[in-house]
């Protein structure tokens, strides 16, 4: 905010401060009138001593509390333009920060590599405001989307390429552990990511992804497309009430995937195009009430799946994506499955 603009309306809010309070003493004056039922004003009655030592000492308050009127705006104003150079300094403070994070992210030392993804953490529970505490939640979606280099095995001739591949990877577990647990805090809370978007599309997740009693009530979180290959993904007891979650083209294969007693209400989930391949995915006990949940073209070719003791609708396509009767591994709730016959 430039000087002139803040003088500026300084200005304007004193004239309208100044107009108001005239405004309102005037129709006090005029309700006291009516309120005492004054038909006119004696113009005979002489001006005595006390008489005039009241006017004066009204005309004394009038200015006072004009004073006074005066004083809480121009307070007020300077409270404002306070808070708007204190929340640039944070916000420069923060894109410092911001920078030796990222800088740190593109580190060769794993070490350092996982000091940034701490740091980035750190800054997005102490953003100034939520557009760049998404920024931080961002990068480091965008770090597990990056490709990397696949494990070249524990042969003694790669000995520190494996070692170096087991450093990295626990740089990569670190952010998925750290976004699961600030997707459990209570949305609104210190720390709680809730109603930030997150993209995690093409991800490899081999690790474990811990949303147990998460709420995702605003926002977007995608998984098309990724690859849940190992390690455990936890959504028991989630509640899915708003916003959308995504899943589609996703491939379940050697993880185990948990929406045991989660709550589809009032958001959309999408599993179109997943696969089923290998692995355990369990909506035991999920409760399908008001939400979309769509397993449009889905594909369950091995592994366990279960539905056992879910309440509410079918979900969209799921019956012609896995078929009457349901193959080896897909449990359905029975009330399901006389619906489709």
């Amino acid at each position: 905010m430039s000087r002139s603009s803040a003088c500026g309306g300084v200005g304007w809010a004193l004239a309208l401060t100044f107009a108001a309070a005239v405004l309102a003493a005037g129709g006090t004056l005029y309700g006291l009138v009516v309120l005492l039922d004054f038909q006119k004003i004696d113009t005979t009655a002489k001006l005595d001593a006390k008489t005039l030592f009241d006017l004066v000492k009204l005309s004394f308050g009038v200015v006072a509390g004009a004073g006074a009127l005066v004083a809480l705006v121009v307070a007020y104003r300077r409270q404002r333009v306070d808070e708007a150079g204190a929340h640039r300094e944070a916000t420069r403070l923060h894109t410092e920060r911001f920078s030796q994070a990222v800088d740190k992210l593109g580190s060769d030392s794993p070490a350092v590599r996982l000091g940034g993804v701490h740091a980035l953490a750190g800054l997005a529970d102490d953003a100034p405001d939520d557009s760049l505490r998404q920024t931080c939640i961002d990068v480091l979606c965008a770090y597990l989307q990056l490709p990397f280099t696949p494990d070249p095995g524990t042969d003694p001739a790669h000995q520190e390429e494996h070692h170096r591949y087991l450093a990295f990877r626990k740089v990569r577990h670190t952010i998925l552990r750290l976004i699961g647990d600030h997707y459990r805090r209570p949305k609104g809370t210190h720390r709680s990511w809730q109603g930030c978007d997150l993209d995690l599309t093409g991800v490899t997740i081999d690790g474990n992804m811990d949303f147990d009693g998460a709420e995702f009530s605003d926002g977007t979180v995608s998984f098309n497309g990724a690859k849940l290959s190992d390690g455990t993904v936890s959504f028991n007891g989630a509640k899915l009430s708003d916003g959308t979650v995504s899943f589609n083209g996703a491939t379940f294969s050697g993880s185990t995937v948990y929406l045991s007693r989660a709550e589809f209400s009032g958001s959309t989930v999408y599993f179109d195009g997943a696969t089923f391949s290998d692995g355990t995915v369990s909506f035991s006990g999920a409760e399908f009430s008001g939400s979309t949940v769509l397993f449009g073209n889905a594909t369950f070719s091995d592994g366990t799946v279960s539905f056992d003791g879910a309440t509410g609708a079918v979900p969209q396509g799921l019956l012609s994506a896995v078929g009457t009767p349901p193959p080896a591994g897909v449990t359905l709730p029975s009330a399901w499955l006389l619906s489709a016959s």
